[in-house]
């Protein structure tokens, strides 16, 4: 055979499924977590990048979650949750879920909407001390809403088992907008009352609340003695069967979640932020530039909230902050923000923006 047809072969079978960058989730391993790596009941964007945590309407309900290094064989951090104050009965309106959105311009290849639609398989690996049934949902906002719903069995308490679900391509309500916006959301159910199952939604449909976790029957909520975590997750097209995961370098994952979120973060009081000018004698402004595009343009800053975590040095003076540093305007690239302080710099000097403390951060968001 010449190596012209082994080239060619080889072409075929990564055209199949074998090249990388097949996994639509990204930080499936749970290896970035650029916020930090435990959350204390907050439901939002905490701990692992790219994943966020809904707890909706459940007032008693209490919870921790952490970025932990307990994981199967082949990984080495997931994402787990521990109940600790319980919500026993679950109201008709409360649910919680586990989340990844997707970028509606890497779902393109899908053809969501159109007769030649994809199927997706999923998988994962889950490991909880409670068994039963659990709820999945993919549901695709563009057009007309709509989604499908699956479930998954815990079978043994406390073991790592390895799940995966295929689910049909969605031939009907309109496709997926080749934009930046959310092209699809993926749902890990962990409660959910009875508003939220009551509609078969295992075909795909028009969104519905009755349908959006339809199966799901466990209350991941109902005892302090629970938890549940999850890790190697991976959305590929095609009907199965799913692939082993696709581990990519530490590099390529922090650069695709620092497209929805980048963090700055002071190892000493050495460290600097970023090189500026002195507006006024009461404050100095500075940029500098994403280490990747962001998704779209961030609208605020995020810092310690701690005013004297910050400097500015100037002329050979250091001036510690009055007020946290603050968000002047940003676009893709390049943000610009401000730090403030009591009195006596020198205007149009330069000035170097500094970090007080070690662990003193600036945030910029472009999360879905």
């Amino acid at each position: 055979m010449s190596r012209a047809r082994d080239f060619a072969d080889l072409a075929g079978s990564a055209n199949a499924g074998g090249i990388t960058g097949r996994n639509l989730i990204i930080n499936g391993a749970m290896k970035v977590a650029q916020r930090g790596t435990s959350a204390t009941a907050s439901s939002g964007y905490h701990t692992v990048d790219r994943f966020q945590l809904a707890v909706i309407n459940m007032d008693n309900a209490a919870y921790t979650y952490v970025q932990s290094s307990v994981a199967p064989t082949g990984f080495s951090t997931s994402w787990r949750i521990d109940c600790t104050d319980e919500e026993s009965a679950l109201a008709a309106d409360e649910y919680s879920t586990f989340t990844q959105a997707i970028e509606a311009q890497n779902l393109q290849q899908i053809s969501n909407g159109s007769s030649a639609a994809k199927s997706l398989t999923l998988s994962f690996y889950v490991k909880s001390n409670k068994t039963g049934t659990w709820g999945l949902n993919l549901y695709k906002p563009d057009n007309t809403g709509r989604q499908i719903t699956a479930t998954y069995t815990i079978s043994s308490a406390d073991t790592w088992e390895y799940k995966t679900i295929t689910f049909a391509g969605d031939t009907a309500g309109g496709g997926i907008a080749d934009d930046n916006g959310a092209g699809m959301y993926v749902y890990w159910a962990l409660a959910a009352g009875s508003d939220y199952t009551s509609s078969d939604s295992t075909s795909w449909s028009n969104y519905s609340n009755a349908g959006f976790l339809y199966g799901h029957n466990v209350n991941f909520f109902d005892s302090t003695a629970n938890d549940w975590a999850v890790t190697g997750v991976q959305l590929e097209i095609g009907s199965g069967p799913a692939t082993p995961f696709e581990h990519e370098d530490i590099g390529t994952t922090l650069a695709k979640c620092q497209r929805y979120y980048f963090k700055i973060v002071s190892t000493s009081t050495a460290d600097a932020f970023a090189v500026g000018q002195n507006n006024t004698t009461l404050r100095a402004d500075g940029s500098l530039g994403f280490p990747v595009t962001m998704r779209a343009s961030p609208t605020a800053i995020e810092t310690t909230g701690t005013a004297t975590d910050y400097l500015i040095n100037t002329s050979g003076n250091s001036y510690t902050c009055n007020a946290v540093p603050s968000f002047i305007r940003a676009n893709s690239q390049t943000p610009y923000f401000r730090f403030p302080v009591a009195s006596g710099l020198t205007t149009g000097y330069g000035a170097m923006l500094r970090a007080a403390v070690a662990g003193a951060y600036l945030a910029w968001s472009a999360e879905l």
